[in-house]
Parts: C-alpha cells; sequence; structure tokens
C-alpha cells in the first residue's frame, strides 16, 4: 500500500512539473502570434475601421477605375520617402515587405486589366521577383524550414513605381440611404525603360485587395504637405477621405472597353472623363430631388413677387407723373368766363 502512495505521488509531481514547464512555452508561443498579427488601435476597432463596407445588395453602384499620377502634389504622399527612413517608408515598400513576410496576397494583373481576387488568380512572391528582376538571396529558416527572401531596401524598385491603378466602388445604401464610395483594389505600375532605348514603358505588376492592406495602412503615418511636415495622417485615412487625385480610365462597362479604346483624341478623353465626373455628382444632387424642387418652387416665388412689386412701383411712379403733367398744365391755362347773352329780353303780352 505505501509503495502504490508513492508511485501516485511521483507521478503528480512529474505532471505537475511538465504543467509547469509547459505553462510558460505556450503563453510564449500565443504572446508571439499576437505580436505578429497587426494590432489595431481602439478608435480604430470600434469608431473608425477605416472604408464603410458596402452591402452585399445595393440598388445602384458604379465601378470606377482610376490611374494615380505619383508625380501629382496630391499624390506624392505614396511616393515620399523613395528609400525607407528609420520607420517611415513609402506605400510600395510596405506592400513589398508584406509580400516578403506571407502576409498580405497578391493576385494576376490579367491582360483586360480587370482584378480576379480569388485563390486561383494568387501569384508568388518569387514569381514577381522573377518577373520584374529583381535581386533577392533565399535563405531556409532553421527552425520552421519555410523560405525566407533576403534583399536589401536599395533593391525594392520603389523608385520605378510612378503611379498606381486603383478601383473605386460609389454606391446608394438603401438601408442608410448614403452615398458613399470606397477603394476596393490597388495595382503599383512600374514605370521602366528597355536598355537601348530611353522610352520608359509602363507594366502593371499586381492587384492587391484593399481590405488586406488596410490593417498595415492605419499604423502608417505619411507627411501630405510641404508647407507641414509632420506626418498626421495614416495612409488609410489619405484613401477613406479621397485626398488623392486620380484620373479615370476606365468603368465596369458590357463591352469591358477602357476610355482609350472609345475615345481617339486626348480632348475626346478629357470630355468623357469630365462627364463620368458629372454623372457621379449628378446622381448625388438628385437623391433628394423633392427637397431641391420645393427650393426652386420658393426662390422662383420669390423672383416673382420681387419682380411683381417692382412693376407695380413702377405703374404708380408712371400715374403719378402723369397726373402731376395734367396739373401743371391747367395752372398755365387762362379760366374761360361764362358766354352772356345778347338777345333783349321779350316780354308776352296776350
Amino acid at each position: 500500500m505505501k509503495r502504490f502512495i508513492c508511485i501516485m505521488a511521483f507521478l503528480c509531481t512529474s505532471l505537475g512539473m511538465y504543467q509547469v514547464v509547459a505553462q510558460p512555452k505556450a503563453r510564449k508561443a500565443k504572446q508571439e502570434v499576437k505580436e505578429s498579427a497587426p494590432v489595431l488601435s481602439v478608435r480604430a476597432q470600434t469608431q473608425y475601421t477605416g472604408q464603410l463596407d458596402m452591402p452585399e445588395e445595393v440598388v445602384w453602384k458604379r465601378e470606377i477605375y482610376r490611374t494615380l499620377d505619383l508625380k501629382k502634389e496630391k499624390n506624392t504622399a505614396l511616393y515620399y520617402p523613395v528609400e525607407p527612413m528609420g520607420d517611415k517608408m513609402n506605400l510600395f515598400t510596405l506592400i513589398f515587405k508584406l509580400m516578403a513576410e506571407g502576409k498580405i496576397p497578391a493576385y494576376e494583373y490579367r491582360l483586360d486589366g480587370t482584378e480576379v481576387l480569388t485563390s486561383d488568380n494568387k501569384v508568388k512572391f518569387k514569381d514577381v521577383l522573377d518577373r520584374f528582376h529583381i535581386y533577392y538571396q533565399i535563405k531556409k529558416d532553421t527552425q520552421s524550414k519555410d523560405t525566407l527572401f533576403t534583399f536589401d531596401n536599395s533593391d525594392i524598385p520603389s523608385n520605378e513605381v510612378l503611379s498606381y491603378f486603383i478601383k473605386e466602388v460609389w454606391f446608394f445604401d438603401q438601408h442608410s440611404s448614403t452615398y458613399n464610395s470606397k477603394v476596393v483594389a490597388i495595382c503599383p505600375v512600374l514605370h521602366r525603360s528597355g536598355d537601348f532605348s530611353m522610352e520608359v514603358t509602363k507594366y502593371p505588376m499586381f492587384w492587391l485587395n484593399y481590405s488586406d492592406l488596410s490593417p498595415y495602412l492605419v499604423r502608417m503615418n505619411v507627411m501630405t504637405s510641404n508647407l507641414n511636415n509632420t506626418s498626421n495622417i495614416s495612409l488609410d485615412d489619405y484613401f477613406t477621405t479621397r485626398q488623392f487625385s486620380g484620373d479615370i480610365y476606365k468603368t465596369t462597362n458590357m463591352m469591358n472597353q477602357t476610355l482609350a479604346q472609345y475615345c481617339t483624341t486626348d480632348s475626346a478623353m478629357v470630355k468623357e472623363q469630365k462627364k463620368i465626373e458629372g454623372q457621379l455628382k449628378a446622381f448625388e444632387e438628385h437623391l433628394w430631388e423633392s427637397d431641391s424642387i420645393s427650393q426652386k418652387d420658393i426662390a422662383s416665388k420669390k423672383a416673382s413677387s420681387t419682380s411683381q412689386s417692382k412693376s407695380d412701383k413702377e405703374s404708380r411712379r408712371k400715374a403719378q407723373a402723369v397726373s402731376e403733367v395734367k396739373v401743371k398744365k391747367e395752372k398755365s391755362s387762362p379760366a374761360s368766363a361764362p358766354k352772356a347773352s345778347c338777345s333783349p329780353s321779350k316780354k308776352i303780352i296776350i
């Protein structure tokens, strides 16, 4: 009996020691997972989560494709700094490092320019490096046996990414009666000249789902003004508040045509772009048509009453002027005496 009690005590002690040793490792693993995941502030999680989500069923929406030229002043926030400076980096450098760490997926840029954000259309990071001739080194992680890509910051071609394609959706949410827009996809465009030519060719690299990128953009602040060098706005706020300047190059249509395919001249292209921008504004203005009509009626009534009062005043002024002229004429002419009878009075005698 004593021997059995001793064996049980030994087993309990050994199991307790195992739990004491194993517990810190489990906690450490959970902590590492939490640290590796994107950490959002309380404000970002509860009050402001970035762009508004579009409901699955909306009564109206329009999909617009724009090109953002980073040479324009409003878009330079996406380009500066070209090489990382401490914890500051531009948009493409952030995207490149996230892809190298396997944190965000990239999707193939198809020949028709449309984005298909599905698992079948994903591209491997190594294929992107080889396709665009970006220098890198491969190392094996001794513990996880995963493939690691190593490169210098100078090897990241962020200086050659001089524009972006973005896809945005304008929609009317009938549930909240609001008219909103959101960026749904983004594509970096590489500007590179050939070995024997100075002509620059544009190479769209890949599409990214903006919702995958958004949690990391929240934590990256950028400078948006040359007069104020404080980095006081996040990249997510930059896109959400539409501080960029983009030219429309395509809208979703049944023929899947870009503007360049049916606008033969530059002037026709500019005219079409202004037309589409006007259609987006006109839809918002006509959402509350009853209010606009009532305001127009009030304005027209005010205008008519004002014009009527002016005409009444004018007619009274003319009538007063005519009466004054008559009075002056009567005063200036001499008074006419009554005519006397010349015939003598006759008495009639009967």
